[in-house]
């Protein structure tokens, strides 16, 4: 099959197709490399260095192609200081706006997930090495390495997005790449609210509940959106507050003076070095912190979270992948189990109820808008259960011609009991907020 042939616009002339367009970007590019004066690079920084190479670029394209019609000469630039200094064809796929998530398997295969639906890119690699190079490149300005003996890993790009990758031998394709785009401009609070995320009535709520210190758990599944929710609703926290995150890829971006953030590391080659969230959970303690937020509980840590919260320690904040309020529990019991600890179910569920005040649940719904389907209170221990009781709750009314869900939003019609704490801070909220009506649909 024939590739495309690229459309000539700007002028005349022009290459034939896209494997003319490849072969000639692949030797500008090497012939870049051997011009390039590293000493003299290393005095220059920024915009002043891409200047500066781009000058040679250009140069470079008068003289192997003179005939490149203008928009050819302008991809064919901006792709070689992609390659030079960025992150080659993933720069196409990070620049380009509405796209939620990015899945390459293998070099030739690129997906995204865009206004919901996932669908074929037609940015590819040249091949297994051209993928493996970007990743190494992007790995290792975070500290991580991929190779055959760690052929898995987590980091995170510039504009704070998440990457997971897994090579070969595990990955029997070619190197697989997952990311989940978090821009360098998160989404605020007004953002959520014309999305329909939540109404007007659970902000107030919720702003409440993070000033009065109470501590949050936010749950849901893969891709729901519980990162970009609790990175929203750490905007409540006081600026005067000391707040620790501890992350294994540092996604959040708080925006208050005080706040250092935490990150885990892998082993190194030889097995060792290796600092897990519960290392960092354990020395956050000893750091007089007034909140800390972990990105995501996924193992043992989770019982030091809820020691944590315990003690002394209010406001703090956590996900957890979980599909329901209930699920949520079970999930931490689960994973506490795991880390070692033999404590018995009551002991660990009496942990959860005296140390968790809210659970916010979020749900990607069919279609793909995300939800916050439940704001549920964890009240106290009845026998061996958890009481909870939900505040508000989303209800799902039917599946429009678009194939999106949509339903409303309703209170219902339960006080809090966690309200007097919120007095006490000095939150003050309408009479009416609880009571059990629709408050919107979305």
């Amino acid at each position: 099959m024939p590739a495309p042939t690229m459309p000539p616009r700007g002028g005349r002339g022009g290459l034939n197709n896209e494997v003319d367009f490849e072969s000639l970007k692949r030797l500008i590019h090497g012939k870049l490399v051997e011009k390039l004066d590293l000493s003299r690079l290393g005095e220059l920084e920024g915009d002043t260095l891409r200047r500066e190479i781009r000058l040679v670029v250009e140069h470079l394209c008068d003289t192997e192609n003179p005939l490149l019609n203008r928009s050819e000469r302008e991809r064919l630039i901006e792709e070689v200081l992609d390659e030079t200094f960025g992150f080659g064809p993933l720069e196409i796929l990070l620049k380009e706006p509405g796209i939620a998530d990015i899945m390459i398997n293998g070099p030739k295969d690129v997906f995204v997930e865009k206004n919901g639906r996932i669908q074929r890119h037609e940015v590819t690699f040249r091949d297994n090495q051209h993928l493996l190079q970007i990743l190494d490149r992007i790995v290792s300005r975070v500290g991580r390495r991929v190779d055959e003996t760690s052929p898995m890993v987590d980091a995170r790009l510039p504009d704070g997005s998440r990457l997971n990758a897994i090579i070969p031998p595990l990955a029997l394709d070619g190197p697989s790449l997952t990311i989940r785009r978090f821009g360098s401009k998160p989404l605020q609070l007004e953002d959520l609210l014309r999305f329909g995320a939540f109404t007007p009535e659970v902000v107030l709520f919720l702003e409440g509940a993070i000033k009065a210190r109470l501590n949050i758990i936010i749950s849901g599944g893969t891709g729901s959106g519980k990162t970009t929710l609790l990175n929203t609703l750490s905007s409540f926290v006081q600026n005067d507050h000391r707040i620790i995150t501890i992350e294994d890829a540092a996604e959040l971006q708080l925006q208050q003076e005080h706040v250092l953030r935490l990150e885990t590391r892998p082993a190194n080659i030889e097995g060792k070095g290796r600092v897990t969230a519960t290392d960092l959970v354990k020395n956050a303690l000893r750091m007089r912190p007034d909140r800390v937020i972990i990105g995501e509980c996924r193992g043992a840590e989770a019982l030091d979270m809820l020691q944590a919260m315990n003690t002394g320690h209010e406001g703090s904040m956590t996900t957890i992948h979980a599909n329901s309020p209930r699920d949520a529990v079970s999930r931490l019991e689960t994973m506490i189990s795991m880390g070692g600890f033999e404590l018995p179910i009551k002991a660990l569920r009496q942990q959860f109820a005296a140390a968790v005040d809210l659970i916010i649940q979020v749900n990607r719904l069919q279609g793909g808008p995300r939800r916050v389907t439940h704001v549920t209170e964890v009240l106290n221990m009845e026998q061996e259960t958890v009481v909870m009781q939900d505040i508000f709750r989303f209800m799902q009314d039917g599946i429009g011609e678009d194939n999106r869900a949509f339903g409303h939003f309703e209170a219902s019609g339960v006080r809090p009991s966690c309200m007097p704490r919120l007095e006490a801070a000095g939150v003050r909220l309408p009479a009416n907020l609880f009571q059990n009506r629709p408050l919107g649909r979305a």
